[in-house]
């Protein structure tokens, strides 16, 4: 039917797959800027003198603001389309973080962070309402995990371009300049990327009582929490990986701070590539079935942390297939979740239905890293920080385990 309704319009907009390059280069110019707090966290946390559960303060505060606007972003989406709100989010980072790099004080780049973590969230549910309606069921694995790419394009990015430049320049400067990148890219995607015409004649003309009914109707959708649940434990782990790695291989394996950024890049590309890989494995292998793949991932993410919980000091190349692997599970996940959120409601409310799950996957990566990061401060050793990812992983098979049983039962019509 998308076809026969595209067919009258130009060729401009009969193009999914140019959308999504739209949508792709927004997410990756996001990421640059907002997952930049992972590379950049030794060296702020060198200049601001703070402690490792501080630095994992920095991330928390970013996906504090992501929770924050996450279900009110999808409203605004479900109700005005993806386009407008591409701009949005692109600004409320841009602008949150050139005033977090003119600040000093601990508390004030926190709440910076928190605003320009806002901005980062909104661009979650904007892109993915905009998946959801240019492309078909069996499309939308692949084409989700080439868009969320971006987030760990982006961050290794970051990691190869900032990290670099930040210790040679110093972080504040370098974060300026990537931070105006990103406000002349939200403009470009502003007038570039254009809503697909059903999307466009289904924004929600309902208001905020409406929208707070339907919010709460989907909090009693226990196949959307135990997804969103399951997304915490992954979120923060995630989180944990990209701010502590640099770290670990800085302080504990000796590396130099070139070849621990590196490492970062070879997870995150690792994550993009486990983003297009992992969407692509459940739309052609297991006919959509995305919960077999979020089993999957979170038994090698376990495998992964405790790995490198007990693994000894090793050489560079000792730890590249180690962090491949992890890079490629704990940040490739996204797609596949930000798909089966999307999924369980009707298409007209996949906004509000990834806002509330991005909402409550963000709790983790607000707990989390802060918790790892205390563990390793009051043990001085990161074993136990890799531990306690290895036990979330756990908790995490066990409540994905349950939702495959409910869409087994609710398959036989039980």
């Amino acid at each position: 039917m998308t076809n026969v309704i595209l067919k009258n319009k130009p060729a401009y907009f009969s193009d999914p797959w140019r959308m999504l390059l739209f949508l792709l280069l927004a997410q990756i110019s996001v990421a640059f800027v907002g997952r930049s707090i992972g590379p950049l966290g030794v060296l702020i946390g060198e200049d601001l003198s703070l402690t490792k559960s501080q630095i994992g303060m920095l991330p928390a505060a970013l996906f504090l603001g992501q929770a924050v606007a996450s279900v009110p972003a999808g409203f605004l989406t479900d109700r005005f389309g993806s386009r407008i709100l591409l701009l949005m989010a692109a600004f409320c980072l841009g602008l949150g973080f050139i005033f977090m790099m003119l600040l000093g004080q601990f508390w004030a780049v926190l709440l910076m962070v928190m605003i320009g973590g806002c901005g980062y969230g909104s661009m979650h549910p904007v892109t993915n309402r905009g998946i959801i309606y240019w492309f078909s069921l069996k499309q939308r694995g692949t084409a989700m995990g080439i868009k969320q790419m971006g987030v760990t394009a982006g961050a290794a990015l970051a990691g190869l371009i900032l990290l670099p430049l930040a210790a040679e320049y110093g972080w504040r400067p370098v974060l300026l300049a990537a931070c105006i990148l990103l406000l002349a890219s939200g403009c470009v995607s502003y007038f570039v990327y254009r809503d697909a015409p059903e999307q466009e004649n289904s924004t929600n003309p309902l208001g905020f009582v409406a929208f707070y009914k339907s919010m709460f109707t989907m909090l009693k959708n226990k196949a959307l929490m135990l997804v969103s649940f399951s997304a915490m434990g992954l979120n923060g782990s995630q989180m944990c990986l990209n701010t502590y790695l640099v770290i670990f291989a800085y302080e504990r394996l000796g590396y130099s701070l070139f070849l621990s950024g590196i490492l970062l890049v070879i997870s995150e590309v690792s994550g993009s590539l486990g983003r297009i890989a992992w969407g692509m494995i459940s739309d052609f292998w297991f006919n959509g079935n995305r919960v077999v793949i979020l089993l999957t991932i979170t038994v090698l993410t376990a495998l992964s942390s405790i790995t490198l919980a007990l693994i000894p000091e090793v050489t560079f190349w000792t730890m590249v297939p180690i962090v491949v692997v992890f890079g490629f599970c704990v940040s490739g996940f996204n797609g596949i979740w930000m798909n089966l959120a999307s999924e369980l409601v009707p298409r007209e409310q996949a906004g509000i239905s990834s806002g509330i799950s991005i909402t409550l996957g963000s709790i983790g990566a607000v707990l989390i890293p802060p918790l790892y990061g205390f563990t390793v401060d009051q043990t001085s050793s990161f074993t136990f920080g890799w531990l306690l990812m290895t036990g979330l992983m756990v908790v995490v098979f066990l409540m994905l385990s349950y939702l495959m049983v409910i869409n087994k039962r609710k398959e036989a019509g039980v």
